[in-house]
């Protein structure tokens, strides 16, 4: 006799698997096998499943098991709201992240055709939340992973973001001399023998936008650095950086001679997002 599946089992299989823990991630990857929302998965607990379907589920659990991350088992993130594809080849946007956001949107001004640069974009989620709040600016958003900006303009596309154009550079080696009124990264800031990139979950996610070297200031360096060449006066660089990093960043910014330098801390309290003005 088949094996009977239901909606309940397969939660409670996952469970069992996992740990009580992990039970948004049990019916996350089943609503992705499913293609079905949350709502429905609770009004719907003893409703049948398919042996294909629950066999598809069953791998991703197990794969879960391993430590491999929900969204790239499911190929999709939410950030800013705003539905998004991720992939090996793109860092999983955070939720922390959003604070960077927010503080582009209060600081910059946002008079038409504000040019704004996002570095290391990844799959486009900063990038995108921006043009999508600002829909008169004209974002540029820059990787050294020609993978990484395959997903970003997919994900632009699909959201209908027509205001971001991606391209291909190792930060600002392609931009000549081209100035922007707000600079915003998101760059590699782990330091590089932390065991978090071997021991935690972050193994799967790519190496090259988490390693930032030896203290993991190498990266933020050279954006600081660079920062003044392609900045338009009164622009202003907004990076966010590990959670002990704000002060070698603000110092960083203040030797570079950025001034209103200010740091913004995310929900837990920590130091997150680091700011300074081009004068």
């Amino acid at each position: 006799m088949a094996a009977v599946y239901t909606v309940r089992s397969l939660l409670r299989d996952a469970e069992r698997m996992l740990g009580p823990d992990a039970r948004l991630d049990a019916e996350v990857l089943l609503q992705a096998v499913l293609e079905k929302d949350r709502a429905w998965i609770y009004a719907h607990l003893e409703a049948d499943v398919d042996a294909s379907h629950a066999s598809d589920f069953t791998r991703l659990v197990a794969a879960r098991g391993t430590g491999y991350p929900v969204a790239y088992l499911t190929g999709r993130r939410e950030f800013w709201s705003l539905p998004l594809a991720v992939s090996r080849d793109t860092l999983i946007p955070r939720p922390e992240t959003e604070l960077l956001v927010e503080s582009a949107l209060r600081l910059m001004d946002r008079r038409t055709g504000i040019r704004i640069l996002d570095l290391g974009t990844g799959s486009g989620a900063i990038a995108i939340a921006l043009a999508h709040e600002c829909p008169e600016a004209h974002v540029v958003a820059v990787d050294i992973s020609r993978a990484a900006l395959e997903v970003a303009a997919a994900n632009a596309t699909g959201l209908g973001i027509g205001n971001v154009q991606f391209r291909h550079s190792d930060w600002f080696a392609s931009l000549g001399n081209e100035r922007f009124d707000v600079i915003v990264s998101t760059p590699p800031y782990v330091d590089s023998t932390d065991p978090l990139l071997t021991g935690s979950e972050i193994r799967f996610e790519p190496r090259l936008a988490l390693d930032g070297g030896p203290g993991g200031l190498a990266a933020i360096g050279s954006i600081v650095a660079g920062a003044p060449r392609h900045a338009a006066p009164g622009a202003v660089l907004i990076i966010e950086h590990g959670a002990a990093q704000g002060a070698d960043v603000r110092r960083l910014l203040e030797n570079a001679r950025f001034a209103d330098v200010g740091t913004a801390r995310d929900v837990a309290g920590h130091e997150r997002v680091t700011f300074g003005r081009w004068t």
